[in-house]
């Protein structure tokens, strides 16, 4: 185990967090707001600490799988805990376990807060709540790679630790060029929409935390109807690019190279599309009567589905009073999520396909146990360690939500407000059923069970293994 790489990338990690708590500095000093001294210094905190981490450079700078899995749980351990000071030090959040699950809900997009009123916070502590969803939605340490040197290819351990999905390829050679690349797109396309939201009627700082929270698939607001009170247009464009930022982003990269075809013959693209039309479709007809006209079941279902199976959490209505078909399908978006390679959470298309394509397969075989199978997606053969994979990260993740469920069940509420709390953070979701419906919050639970939760945020938001690591004796062994 390389120990001093991996304090020296926590160090860095700390350095632009520190760089980061500049944006709402700068947001309370253009507000007048008082509360922006409460950044000056946990901002000051950070930059202590990461500075003292990187003054040195590590002479061995080789990162080998292990160590990629432990400097990525530990970086957000770190990134949520002290993303937690501005919260606590302002007093907007007087318990820091509290300001640990508001900091941690937002890195891993997940948007579970535990404040019942947001429109009064301060400017600077709204934006701070968005930023930190646009931080993490790509994943802090894809940006630090792109601007700090480490240890050439041996960074693919990190960002195949970071990044969601079942397998993780680089777009171009070098992996430096590859993490620029994804946040250049990933800023071209917040940009767009912040755009977007501001012909639509948007003020300046409207429009870009919704933006910043619509990029990283989060769901932290600053109205608390989230988006009730707002235009028709406004939520079609939040809508559109809730859906956008659920597409892997190779397809975008296919697209830029001009690979149009290539990337319309993606079968979790064609998935991803044929579930939310579906799903809008039949939960349309089912809440048709509780809305005024057709346009709006249409818009407010749409809204709901794609926040949902993006894992975004935003809502324009409060799905927890629709009919129980609905809720039901609900319960399952909580768990599907959206394309691999997005900034969503969930399990993924991509598993969820792999796992129909080796149930089919199985049948085949028990039907001619003589004939080779071979799984394929998109005209390629899956490998067999890739469907092991998937295999192993359903077990682990039933495993932690069974324990997680049970664990929080202590606090004695109903099942339903149990099990949607856990599926909603394991899945980077927020809003479930129950007490934590769309309208409600997760201030009610126990200190406890809030770390419980935020564990399972931030395993969810990297896919468990790099978390599950941290409890094996063996990623602690040199031999």
């Amino acid at each position: 185990m390389n120990y001093r790489i991996i304090a020296y990338i926590l160090g860095w990690v700390l350095n632009f967090e520190a760089l980061f708590m500049a944006v709402p500095a700068f947001t309370a000093l253009y507000y007048s707001e008082g509360a922006g001294i409460g950044f000056v210094f946990s901002l000051l905190i950070c930059l202590f600490f990461g500075v003292i981490l990187t003054l040195k450079k590590p002479a061995k700078k080789a990162i080998y799988s292990r160590d990629g899995l432990v400097i990525v749980s530990l970086s957000w351990i770190v990134l949520s805990l002290f993303g937690a000071l501005p919260f606590y030090v302002t007093g907007v959040i007087p318990s820091f376990i509290d300001a640990v699950f508001e900091s941690a809900a937002g890195f891993t997009t997940t948007g579970a807060s535990i404040l019942s009123e947001v429109e009064s916070l301060p400017r600077c502590i709204l934006m701070w709540r968005s930023f930190t969803h646009w931080i993490g939605g790509m994943g802090v340490l894809v940006f630090i790679m792109a601007f700090v040197p480490l240890s050439g290819g041996q960074n693919m351990y990190i960002m195949k630790a970071e990044s969601p999905g079942p397998s993780v390829s680089k777009f171009v050679p070098k992996i430096k060029a590859t993490a620029l690349l994804l946040y250049s797109m990933y800023f071209i396309l917040t940009l767009a929409e912040f755009v977007f939201l501001l012909c639509g009627g948007m003020s300046v700082f409207e429009s870009l935390n919704t933006a910043l929270s619509t990029a990283g698939t989060g769901g932290f607001g600053f109205r608390n109807n989230s988006f009730e009170s707002f235009s028709p247009y406004i939520q079609w464009v939040v809508t559109v690019f809730m859906f956008l930022f659920g597409v892997n982003f190779s397809i975008y990269f296919l697209i830029l190279s001009k690979r149009i075809k290539e990337a319309m013959k993606s079968t979790e693209l064609r998935v991803y599309i044929l579930l939310v039309v579906a799903v809008t479709a039949l939960i349309t007809v089912n809440v048709s009567d509780m809305f005024a006209t057709l346009e709006d079941a249409v818009r407010n279902v749409a809204f709901t589905v794609v926040s949902l199976v993006t894992t975004t959490g935003f809502a324009t209505v409060d799905f927890n009073k629709w009919p129980e078909l609905s809720r039901s399908i609900i319960v399952i978006l909580l768990f599907t999520g959206a394309c691999a390679g997005s900034t969503c959470g969930g399990i993924k298309l991509s598993r969820i396909i792999l796992l129909f394509k080796s149930m089919s397969k199985e049948l085949r075989l028990l039907v001619h146990p003589k004939q080779v199978h071979q799984i394929k997606i998109d005209g390629r053969v899956v490998s067999h360690e890739t469907v092991r994979s998937v295999n192993v990260f359903l077990v682990c993740y039933m495993l932690i939500m069974m324990i997680s469920f049970i664990l929080i069940s202590f606090d004695n509420h109903d099942l339903i407000t149990n099990f949607t709390a856990v599926s909603a953070t394991l899945n980077n979701v927020g809003p479930g059923l129950g007490l934590v419906g769309p309208t409600s919050n997760y201030g009610f639970f126990s200190g406890f069970s809030k770390l419980v939760l935020i564990f399972d945020m931030i395993a969810g938001r990297l896919e468990l293994f790099p978390m599950l690591a941290l409890f094996s004796p063996y990623t602690w062994k040199d031999k």
